[in-house]
Parts: structure tokens; sequence; C-alpha cells
């Protein structure tokens, strides 16, 4: 059994959805960190209920104001329209965030007895987002087994995947695809041109599943 650690997003929501299908989801936990696409959470909430997973949701958006300028929680700094391999789109890392909400989720997992915790780093991430990489999940890992009187896993099935491999996976799992939140503009529509959004299209593309979204480009 894991607890998850769950966004909303597309890759997060597969990875609900397959240790869903394996009986291994005990919760998903989910962080209002100051983000300014918060409305992802609304997504995980909806489904988590449709899988019958009990869904916990923290309020820490106070937190925004220790991360200093980045695009996703100050509003001060613009979401860069450009491609994942784009400098610019480093304005998009939030400090440490990973080991914050991975922390959260242990402390949850030892609430409720339960030995892991999962997230999705995938493949894709590692060149611009440092706590999406397998150096940092194996270290930790290996602070998670210390942490407590019995050992917390770290899990990250997809990190040698790339993200049309997700797609590819959630579409033999019957993800509901338009049930999912990437865009970190966070308007009524996926704006079709921030980096989240052109990974996610290409990701379709690549995959060849068809994509539900409704894009504003």
């Amino acid at each position: 059994m894991a607890i998850i650690v769950y966004s909303g997003g597309l890759d997060s929501t597969v990875l609900l959805y397959k240790y869903a299908s394996e009986g291994r989801a005990d919760e998903a936990l989910s962080v209002c960190y100051g983000q300014r696409h918060a409305k992802e959470l609304d997504f995980a909430q909806r489904n988590c209920r449709r899988l019958g997973i009990p869904f916990k949701s923290l309020d820490l958006s106070n937190i925004g104001a220790l991360l200093g300028k980045n695009s996703l929680t100050d509003h001060g700094v613009g979401v860069p329209e450009t491609q994942y391999s784009c400098d610019s789109m480093k304005s998009t890392v939030v400090p440490n965030r990973n080991m914050l909400l991975i922390s959260l989720a242990a402390s949850r997992a030892i609430a409720v007895g339960t030995d892991a915790v999962a997230y999705a780093a995938h493949g894709g991430d590692h060149a611009l987002y440092p706590d999406c990489r397998e150096e940092f999940a194996r270290a930790l890992d290996g602070a998670l087994s210390l942490c407590h009187y019995f050992p917390i896993r770290l899990e990250r099935p997809f990190v040698a995947f790339d993200k049309a491999g997700i797609v590819r996976l959630g579409a033999e799992l019957g993800v509901d695809f338009a049930d999912t939140w990437s865009c970190y503009k966070g308007g009524d529509v996926h704006c079709g041109k921030c980096g989240t959004c052109l990974e996610r299209r290409e990701a379709f593309k690549l995959a060849g599943v068809r994509d539900p979204t409704v894009y504003m480009q």
C-alpha cells in the first residue's frame, strides 16, 4: 500500500489509476502551496471520488511567500510560453517542492501505518527539475528509511518513462484525461502555450492517443 502524492495533473492521475488497479492506493494527498493553478486540486478530488480512494488535502498556501520568485507561486513572474527544454522554464521550479510534498506524505504514511509513498516523477522531468532526478529520489528514499521506527519507501515507477509512455499507460488504465489539469496558468481552459501545455499536447501526439483537452490556442 502507498500514499500517493497527487496533484490532479496528468502524470499523477495515471499514477493514481495504476496504484488503484493494483489495489495499492491507500490514500491520496494533495497540497495547496500557493500555486496559481490550484484548480488542479479540484480535479484530484474528483478522480479520487471516482476511484473510491480516500482524499486528503492540505492548505499551505501561505508558504508561497517563502519560496522566492518563481512563476508558479509569485504572480509577479510570468509563466513562460516555451518548450520545456528552454532555460526560461527554470522559472517554474518551486524550490524543494517535492521534498516538501513527499515529507508530508511520509508523515501521513507513518500516521496510518503505510510503508510507502509514491510520486510521478518521469524521465522527461529530469533535465529541468532537480527534485525529479533519480539521484534525488535515491537520497530521499534513504532518508525516509531512517525517519521512523519502521522504514518508509519512496516509489517512483515512472522514472524511466517519458510523457508519451505515461499517456499510453493511462489510456490502457481507462484514465479520463479530460478530467486532469496541466496548465500552469490556471485559466478556464488550458492555455496551449505554456511549457506544460506544449508537453501535454506533444505526449498525446507521440502516444497516438486522442487528446480530449480543450486549449485556448
